[in-house]
């Protein structure tokens, strides 16, 4: 019984060695002070020591462990790893590892998250969005746009050239604003709650593009030329990625260059000649310069011995003969500027590519780190934008609306759709918030730029999706009175372009996170790697065992916090959030440790099990969107009234996490091991259920009832009450409608009936008659019902006036007539 004893107590020093991360040699010190206590206590005896000595000393002498374990293992591991592209060596090592590395420790600092800085606008920022960009949203008729111009009208796109919208990221050197992410990312929002033309047509020459391109690769005199007349507004720039046999898979581009002499206005020159076939390109039928990316072969060795030198970017003028910007696509319904570009045989001189001859064959990775920072801003900011102008929206209609004597918004059906959409807004701005300061730090987080863009576009959609339900039938006629129909068609737009989020989520975020926020993975992939075979073994055997550590440790910190309900998890604050902190510790250890194991188990085929890869990736993505929602809810002041917009996206991000977890566990390739690693972390089943009935009528009450928790989830939105702004004339309609309810309650007692909620005008007049009401109060109600009529009532048009042809109405007269 003494014996068992001390065999608990060695177990217990190496769970709370693995649970603290001690290093090897205090972990094995540690185990020796129990022995050596038990063997003064008569316990212990010399069998004990002799296991102990075995295992200790292989372990502890570098030499003996890295001839004897790390050398056989290096031989191992090199053969079962598959060999890595040069495109995804270059996705891998583009960018830098940010908080998805807090992460993927298992063990966040929470210290860290909070000394980042909180976002905020400069002075000249603010007056931009308070200017500008107020009067671009004023000149923006959402309905004249998509439906009679199927563009922006002449007078807007000079407005957004004169006051350099296009030029947010280009330095002041050469003429740009030279704003932070921040500022890029609340212009992309405000104009996103003005229509998804506008905000498409700012949001991609700011995004990746020649301009982002020129800046960190162009050499100096394509940077003198090219950059101020970007910053005026005399190019219009496009960038050409996409063929229409590589879509997602942008690395498979059949597009070429060949190195050849050439004659360039009158002269031979060393150039290119450029076959491509480009489609769905933005803004290409109105762009004055196209950025293209292509594969660069030198068969005939000009540059060198290399003769396939890689993707390669370069800038083109259109004007250039040869060079075909075709006609404009038509996504969904949504005209923003799209066509395709193609060329044959076109040649232009080395010099065009961006950077120079030089630069020739680092196009990916120059593409890929510009969209780790363009991914971080565009798409997620135009999704959170549209959805706080949304949510607004959606609340203020459901206040005004009324169905069976009751405004819609009391239905529990529709709190239900309200909850979602306001705490979905809560988070998304949010996660815009903090991202957007990291690329402000100096961050280009890949990973964590492909987690924005793919759940901040999926939750734009079913935000989109629910409020459409909402609005029911004034949603789905379209006119000038519908302010939320070309959101709803135009979702899917965003879902596809920048990567498909099918494969950004089965593939790209797990695939890079695994790599590049694994503290060890990487390290062990470039000692593998290494041709010195010295150096490599003293690499791989230092990332090997600190792997082994790291996975042991998170296998009983997992186990300890599954036990304990993660109790004793570290939390900065002892409020309603630090449940939270805990629950996050806990499960980015559960993500650290099946991560390990779910790669030791598959190795190279873990890549092509991409649900799987899927599900470990949607732990990190949601562990992430919490984060970011404490983050924002501390650098507000820890406003208690916006508690139930806090709970709720906590709640919901950790349901969705656990719901991960059961699934990875549950579709674990080896059923017993799914069944032992379900043992080790999550042994009593789902600790959080879906946000709660009671939350979502909180938050329909938040989004219905003005207040400063409304006035914060909708700030920076075009909210001018006027004339032609949507939003606007909703909440002015609001207010007006609140403050009407006790005055139409009056006129109902005094008249001793209760009469219907509608024809205000009516009801004022009878409250004159009654004398019960001013004239004051009077007007207050006819105005009320004037804008209630305008919430409620959809347009309607002549046959005429919806054919975009018109011509077909002479046609179809002519052969009427004959006919007749």
């Amino acid at each position: 019984m003494q014996s068992l004893f001390w065999l608990v107590l060695v177990i217990a020093a190496l769970g709370a060695a693995s649970y603290w991360r001690l290093k090897l040699n205090i972990a094995t010190l540690l185990v020796a002070a129990v022995l050596a206590a038990g063997s003064i206590a008569g316990q212990v005896g010399q069998l004990s020591w002799i296991l102990f000595l075995l295992i200790a000393l292989p372990l502890n002498i570098s030499t003996v462990r890295k001839q004897y374990i790390s050398a056989p293992f290096l031989k191992i591991y090199r053969k079962i790893m598959p060999e890595m592209s040069r495109t995804e060596q270059e996705a891998i090592d583009a960018g830098t590892v940010w908080w998805d590395g807090e992460i993927f420790s298992g063990k966040p600092d929470w210290q860290k998250l909070h000394a980042i800085p909180a976002a905020r606008l400069s002075a000249e920022e603010q007056a931009f969005l308070d200017g500008p960009v107020e009067e671009a949203c004023r000149m923006a008729d959402e309905w004249e746009i998509n439906h009679k111009r199927a563009d922006l009208p002449p007078e807007l796109w000079q407005f957004l050239k004169d006051n350099k919208f296009f030029a947010m990221i280009i330095k002041k050197e050469y003429g740009g604003l030279q704003f932070s992410a921040y500022a890029q990312s609340r212009v992309l929002q405000k104009l996103s709650g003005s229509g998804i033309v506008l905000a498409s047509t700012v949001g991609v020459p700011n995004s990746l593009g020649p301009g982002e391109l020129l800046q960190h690769y162009g050499t100096q005199e394509q940077k003198d030329h090219y950059l101020p007349r970007l910053a005026k507004g005399e190019d219009i720039p496009c960038f050409a990625l996409t063929s229409p046999e590589a879509g997602s898979d942008a690395g498979a581009i059949p597009d070429v260059g060949i190195v050849c002499k050439g004659i360039w206005q009158g002269e031979e020159v060393l150039g290119m000649k450029l076959t491509f076939n480009k489609r769905y390109i933005t803004l290409a039928p109105v762009a004055t310069i196209v950025g293209l990316a292509f594969k660069l072969q030198d068969p005939e060795g000009l540059l060198g011995k290399e003769k396939d030198l890689g993707i390669t970017c370069a800038l083109i003028p259109s004007d250039l003969e040869g060079l075909d910007i075709g006609r404009r696509h038509f996504p969904l319904n949504i005209p923003f500027q799209n066509g395709p570009v193609r060329g044959k045989d076109l040649f232009v001189p080395l010099d065009f590519i961006i950077g120079g001859p030089k630069m020739a064959g680092q196009g990916w990775r120059m593409l890929v780190e510009c969209l780790s920072v363009g991914r971080c801003i565009t798409l997620p900011s135009n999704s959170a934008g549209g959805t706080k102008s949304v949510a607004l929206a959606t609340g203020a209609y459901a206040r005004i609306r009324r169905q069976f004597k009751l405004p819609v918004g009391k239905m529990e059906g529709v709190e239900e759709m309200l909850g979602r959409i306001g705490g979905n807004a809560y988070l998304m701005d949010a996660v815009t918030s903090m991202t957007t300061k990291a690329l402000d730090m100096g961050e280009k987080p890949s990973v964590i730029s492909a987690i924005c863009k793919y759940h901040l576009t999926e939750k734009m959609r079913q935000v989109v999706n629910d409020a459409m339900d909402v609005h029911g039938g004034k949603g789905i006629i379209l006119g000038p009175n519908n302010y939320i129909g070309r959101g709803y068609q135009g979702a899917p737009i965003a879902i596809t372009v920048e990567g498909a989020n099918i494969l950004t989520r089965n593939m790209m975020i797990f695939g890079q996170g695994a790599m590049r926020c694994h503290p060890y993975v990487l390290k062990e992939l470039y000692a593998a790697a290494n041709d010195d075979q010295q150096q490599a073994l003293e690499e791989f055997d230092e990332a090997l065992f600190g792997h082994i550590g790291f996975t042991i440790s998170n296998k009983v910190r997992s186990f300890w916090f599954a036990l304990t309900g993660a109790r004793l998890a570290s939390a900065p604050f002892s409020d309603e959030t630090k449940g939270y902190y805990q629950s996050i510790e806990r499960y980015a250890t559960n993500l650290a440790f099946l991560s390990d194991v779910a790669m030791g188990v598959l190795g190279g085929e873990l890549k092509r099990r991409e649900r799987l890869s899927a599900r470990l990736g949607d732990i990190l993505s949601y562990l992430y969107l919490a984060t970011a929602v404490l983050k924002r809810y501390d650098d507000e002041g820890r406003q208690k009234a916006d508690l139930p917009l806090v709970h709720w996206a906590m709640q919901d991000s950790l349901y969705q996490t656990e719901v991960a977890i059961d699934e990875l566990l549950d579709n674990f390739p080896s059923k017993w091991l799914g069944k032992a690693l379900r043992l080790v972390v999550m042994p009593f089943g789902k600790k959080y259920a879906r946000p709660s009935d009671k939350l979502d009528h909180q938050i329909a009450q938040i989004l219905q009832t003005p207040c400063d928790s409304r006035d914060r989830l909708g700030k920076g939105q075009f909210l001018s009450r006027e004339e032609g702004n949507p939003a606007g004339l909703l909440e002015q309609a609001l207010d007006d409608i609140l403050a009407s309810e006790p005055l139409y309650d009056k006129v109902c007692k005094a008249a001793k009936e209760r009469l219907p909620f509608m024809q205000l005008d009516k009801v004022a007049e009878r409250g004159l008659e009654l004398g019960v009401l001013t004239e004051q109060e009077a007007e207050l109600l006819k105005r009320a019902e004037a804008e209630r009529l305008r919430t409620i009532n959809v347009d309607d048009f002549d046959s005429v006036e919806l054919m975009a042809d018109k011509s077909l109405l002479q046609t179809d007269k002519k052969k009427s007539s004959r006919a007749a």
